[in-house]
């Protein structure tokens, strides 16, 4: 246990927490030992928080491996878009559960890249969830190796990221001479500590600005999974986030037997628990946004300062609209 860490909150006393609701399902027998019970026991000992799988970890490996009897809009995967060569950027990632089903489940050639993230320290954890073979499975570092790579991100640090690019330059596609670029950011339920909620924007700002992408047409999309804990502390990012981002739900409908499907709804409306929601929400930066000056103190950040190019405070309604319609929930 490390004192005074982010992942080891005053008074924390979490338990492993296994997939449940309309979309989840069970683990294999080989996620089982990585990602299990007993396994998140053992990692929450020695990374805190980084060692659980969170609730909307579940949903969003569920939106990444669609149930065949379920239609997702937009879908994660979206397989009329072929040839290009794609690199997934997954931030926070803890336990690596959900690049794990991104490698699964995105039939990734060659050609593609997993970037897994988390602060230093959690690094070993992914190393060992995603690489370290299996006693008795096929499944190990034969399948990641070339695939996914491990990273350290602390969100905030343009040093990371600026490692980050320089390592894609050098993973570039050599036969048409382009650089690889990002064209999906993850982040699997990763909005809940307010001192973190700045760090965190500022991490995608900076994966979303030059030179990372330097065009529209070059930005990446943003997924993100969250489940609301508390408004008062976590409407505070997405005031600022909408500003910086468009960004919209994804939504779902269940396909019955006879391939009728039903009404449109929310992915994650049907997940409630204790009057708790989550949301995937798909995201993208604002052309416009840039041009603007990122401020470099996070309650600047936060209170919509340099958004839409001046230095008053300001704020985004987007999420709070979602809520006051309640989207697919009637």
């Amino acid at each position: 246990m490390i004192d005074n860490h982010p992942n080891f909150p005053e008074k924390l006393a979490i338990s492993p927490l296994l997939p449940c609701g309309a979309h989840s399902k069970r683990l294999l027998d080989v996620e089982e030992n990585v990602f299990g019970a007993d396994a998140q026991r053992e990692a929450i000992e020695t990374y805190g928080i980084a060692g659980r799988v969170w609730e909307a970890a579940y949903l969003m490996t569920n939106y990444i491996d669609q149930p065949s009897n379920w239609e997702f809009e937009p879908p994660f995967i979206d397989k009329n878009v072929s040839g290009r060569k794609r690199v997934f950027l997954e931030l926070g990632s803890g336990t690596g559960i959900v690049a794990a089903k991104i490698a699964q489940t995105a039939a990734l050639s060659g050609r593609d890249h997993v970037i897994v993230t988390d602060l230093p320290e959690v690094c070993p954890l992914l190393e060992r969830n995603l690489f370290v073979k299996l006693e008795g499975s096929s499944v190990g570092r034969q399948l990641y190796d070339g695939v996914i790579s491990v990273r350290p991100l602390p969100w905030g640090s343009s040093d990371h990221v600026m490692k980050i690019i320089q390592e894609l330059q050098l993973i570039g596609d050599s036969s048409d001479g382009m650089h690889a670029c990002i064209t999906r950011i993850v982040c699997s339920d990763l909005v809940y500590f307010p001192h973190l909620l700045a760090p965190l924007l500022r991490t995608l700002l900076h994966l979303t600005s030059p030179p990372f992408a330097s065009t529209s047409e070059s930005q990446p999309q943003v997924v993100i999974s969250y489940k609301i804990r508390s408004l008062l502390k976590e409407t505070p990012f997405w005031s600022a986030f909408g500003l910086w981002f468009s960004f919209e739900p994804v939504i779902a409908r269940k396909i019955d037997p006879n391939h009728l499907p039903s009404e449109w709804q929310r992915l994650g409306s049907d997940t409630r628990d204790g009057g708790d929601q989550m949301f995937i929400f798909v995201a993208r930066r604002r052309p416009e946004s840039l041009n603007w000056t990122i401020p470099l103190e996070d309650t600047d950040l936060l209170g919509g300062v340099g958004a839409r190019g001046t230095n008053n405070k300001k704020s985004d309604e987007t999420f709070e609209t979602l809520l006051f319609m309640g989207i697919g929930e009637g």
